[in-house]
């Protein structure tokens, strides 16, 4: 069962969950302390008045929406046309762990330049996926 391109997706749709308990857990009592009333908020730019940390994590859950949607769809092409092979496998499980890295390192610590580091090595398994399915295409 683990040795399939999905059990990655699962994986990382589940942190993306994670990462959303986590921002309302934090959110809504900031939200309740500064005295802000979600029915009248207009723009996202009225919430920086929260705490750093709280923003970091809901910055986070955000970018969960971003780039893993190439991972998805190029989780689901490798799946699909038979290249979920173990190496596959294996940079999909290595984008999940840089990925969950990256979440707890943006919602703690947030140095940049370290977070930049995970952010590039998870995309690097990115480039490598594509470009195995490319070479599979065209063998």
């Amino acid at each position: 069962m683990y040795a399939s391109m999905m059990v990655p997706v699962l994986a990382l749709v589940c942190w993306t969950l994670v990462m959303w308990t986590w921002m309302y857990a934090t959110r809504i009592p900031a939200m309740q302390k500064a005295g802000l009333n979600a029915a009248k908020l207009k723009e996202k730019s009225e919430l920086d008045v929260l705490p750093r940390g709280v923003r970091q994590i809901a910055d986070n859950h955000n970018h969960l929406h971003e780039q893993p949607v190439l991972f998805y769809a190029l989780a689901m092409y490798s799946h699909l046309v038979g290249v979920g092979d173990p190496i596959n496998i294996g940079f999909a499980w290595s984008y999940v762990i840089l990925r969950i890295a990256h979440s707890v390192f943006q919602a703690t610590v947030n140095f940049i330049p370290v977070r930049f580091l995970i952010y590039t090595l998870a995309t690097l398994c990115l480039f490598v996926i594509a470009i195995r399915n490319v070479i599979a295409l065209l063998a």
